[in-house]
């Protein structure tokens, strides 16, 4: 059974940080573009794309509200993909996921959009940034 597991949630001030944690089993993503979605609250069946990493994790892409905050990055020996979160602000309070593509390259509309289309997802981790 294949699940992306996603860990590191929880309660943080504005202006501190958090790193999330996505750990793959039952298949390698070794060769798949991974990345993270976002669900604010009150926002049911929105998803945001936040950023993705290739395969070998020589490229990245982040959307514009988290760019120069959010650090993507991969251990393909662990199959698990991170999200260094810093500056937290309140309205990067949500529920972060963890998916991955098909690509082995980012496919930046891929992860613009709404993350239609990506092969698997994992459940979500509730972070909550305090004013």
């Amino acid at each position: 059974q294949v699940q992306l597991v996603e860990s590191g949630g929880g309660l943080v001030q504005a202006g501190g940080s958090l790193r999330l944690s996505c750990a793959a089993s039952g298949r390698t993503f070794s060769r798949n573009a991974m990345g993270w979605f976002r669900q604010a609250p009150g926002k049911e069946r929105e998803f945001v794309g936040v950023g993705a990493i290739n395969w070998s994790g020589s490229n990245t892409y982040y959307a514009d509200s988290v760019k120069g905050r959010f650090t993507i990055s991969r251990d393909n020996a662990k199959n698990t993909v991170y999200l260094q979160m810093n500056s937290l602000k309140p309205e990067d309070t949500a529920v972060y996921y963890c998916a991955a593509d098909s690509t082995s390259a980012i496919v930046p509309s891929r992860w613009a959009a709404t993350g239609n289309g990506m092969d698997y997802w994992g459940k979500g981790t509730l972070v909550t940034v305090s004013s």
